[in-house]
């Protein structure tokens, strides 16, 4: 079984149907449910997730919306070795360093999915955008 971070943008797609994304992102969780992959994000990407969202989904439904995503999916806490990294590191944008250390973090991840792959270089993991990951997979 294959070991997946998914960024921020890739659960955006799929609880606000950003079409034509969302139809990648629902199939890599279709994968996860049906435990042919594991999939992996960063509790600040699970908390960006929700703040983006707050305005256009109602609050209660949002959050049994994401509670439920916790049955698909591991999340990787951010903690102070991952921020001070990120801090030090020399990738452009801070929130990405964050999500590429926190996948480093994971001993065992072989893919960080994002449609931000520029931001992702020298991940030290493959970036794939998310329809490469599912003819991947």
């Amino acid at each position: 079984m294959k070991n997946v971070f998914v960024d921020t943008n890739i659960l955006i797609d799929l609880l606000a149907d950003r079409a034509p994304f969302s139809k990648f992102a629902v199939e890599i969780f279709d994968l996860a449910e049906r435990k042919q992959v594991q999939l992996f994000t960063s509790s600040h990407s699970f908390a960006t997730t929700h703040y983006l969202l707050k305005k256009y989904i109602e609050e209660k439904e949002l959050r049994e919306i994401l509670y439920s995503l916790l049955d698909f999916m591991e999340l990787i806490s951010i903690d102070i070795s991952i921020i001070k990294k990120s801090l030090i590191s020399n990738h452009k944008d801070f929130e990405d360093a964050i999500q590429i250390y926190a996948a480093n973090s994971v001993s065992n991840i072989d893919f960080i999915v994002t449609r931000n792959l520029k931001d992702f270089k020298d991940a030290g993991i493959t970036v794939l955008p998310p329809d490469e990951l599912i003819r991947f997979l």
